[in-house]
């Protein structure tokens, strides 16, 4: 189909209020993104007229909810490009995706002294999982930073990996910088088995787990334009049969006696307990919707806001931008001497315009960069150039008010 924005827009129900008297211009999707009413009216239906448990009735209701909940593996199969819909495990995001990985495949194998190569660039949710191996198990973490432009070469990532590097760990998109990371060329340019962050990049880019190359990849509803508390890490079969559970209950096993468990077969065997049946129909109904649009139709609109705001914020000389690299997304963080990181949301929210402002929870790229926080405009597909505009003309007055 081809990209119309503003009939985009139309679906956006919350994009139509007014925020301090001004009309709203969202620039905090990478935070977490608004929802369309297809996936309102899907978590809806799915409350009002079709809920129940999952797996375990033999009622009408159970089974739809069932049938309805497990659809959903063989969309997100279907959205990564993923081989089999057996390797997608549900989760309730990308950092329950990582944490499991964590558990379940490295700490039972790494070791002291044993690496795990990270950048500079991560998330906490691809940091603090891999320190508390560091600290329980005195797994070495090497860190890889970025060039000045905030871009992360891949021969730099492989110069890092060493005789006892375990697992390279490396987010797809930073949610700082927007930097998209190469990461075919590091999972194909190594052995060591690669996990992969595709919080950011998979909402803005078509992801192909098989043409990467990767062994594990994680992604997170709430910024795909789905539920909060949805998400699903894709891991390789031959990686799953490596992985011991995580979390123990219902669901994930097929007998217990008081002497012995017998294991539910993979994916199963990672979904303990009564999930999030309707936050993960929900995002089904995103992922959908984002395919039906079409995610080379996203990138390219988005590639024209990311051209639009970079050409625009560069004539701001007092601007600092963090990270500039020439592959990046449409999300821009700015310093300005003078001002505060939360003076600039606080003025910008006045205007009817949300940005983000702290750490990102991204302290080290932070310390990398020499701040305590940034302002950050993240652009998703239902933004436009005026709002680009908008945003330019808000920090101009910023600029005049700390002059």
């Amino acid at each position: 189909m081809s990209f119309d924005v503003q009939k985009i827009r139309s679906d956006f129900p919350i994009l139509s209020r007014e925020v301090n008297g001004k009309p709203l211009i969202y620039l905090d999707s990478g935070a977490s993104a608004q929802k369309p009413r297809q996936v309102i009216d899907a978590i809806t239906t799915a409350y009002s007229g079709e809920y129940a448990n999952v797996h375990r009735g033999l009622h009408y209701l159970s089974n739809l909810a069932t049938d309805n909940y497990e659809s959903v593996r063989a969309t997100i199969a279907r959205f990564l490009s993923a081989p089999r819909e057996d390797e997608v495990i549900f989760t309730s995001g990308a950092t329950e995706g990582i944490n499991l990985v964590s558990y379940g495949w490295a700490a039972p194998r790494l070791e002291a002294g044993d690496e795990i190569v990270l950048s500079v660039l991560e998330h906490h949710a691809n940091i603090v999982p891999w320190h508390f191996l560091r600290e329980r198990q005195g797994v070495v973490l090497k860190w890889v930073e970025p060039e000045a432009d905030g871009s992360l070469p891949a021969e730099k990532v492989l110069a890092a990996i060493g005789p006892r590097t375990r697992l390279v760990a490396v987010t797809h998109m930073s949610n700082v910088t927007g930097t998209v990371v190469d990461v075919a060329a590091i999972a194909q340019g190594t052995d060591v088995p690669v996990l992969v962050d595709g919080s950011q990049a998979s909402v803005h880019m078509k992801v192909d787990v098989g043409a990467i190359g990767c062994d594990f990849y994680c992604i997170t509803g709430h910024k795909l334009y789905g539920p909060s508390g949805s998400g699903a890490i894709w891991i390789r079969a031959e990686r799953q049969a490596e992985m011991r559970p995580f979390l123990g209950g219902g669901d994930m096993i097929r007998t217990v006696t008081r002497d012995a468990i017998d294991y539910a077969d993979p994916p199963l065997r990672f979904e303990a307990g009564t999930p999030g049946i309707v936050n993960q129909i929900g995002l089904g109904a995103a992922l959908e919707y984002l395919m039906q649009i079409g995610m080379d139709n996203i990138a390219a609109h988005e590639r024209v806001l990311r051209d639009h705001a970079r050409a625009s914020l560069r004539k701001l000389n007092w601007l600092n931008i963090q990270g500039d690299a020439a592959n990046k997304g449409a999300i821009f963080s700015m310093t300005m001497q003078g001002a505060h990181a939360h003076d600039l949301s606080t003025i910008l929210d006045k205007k009817g315009i949300a940005i983000r402002a702290g750490s990102h929870c991204a302290m080290p790229l932070m310390d990398f960069y020499g701040i305590n926080a940034s302002a950050r405009a993240s652009f998703a597909m239902y933004n436009t150039t005026a709002e680009v505009d908008a945003l330019v003309e808000a920090l101009t007055f910023c600029r005049e008010l700390f002059a």
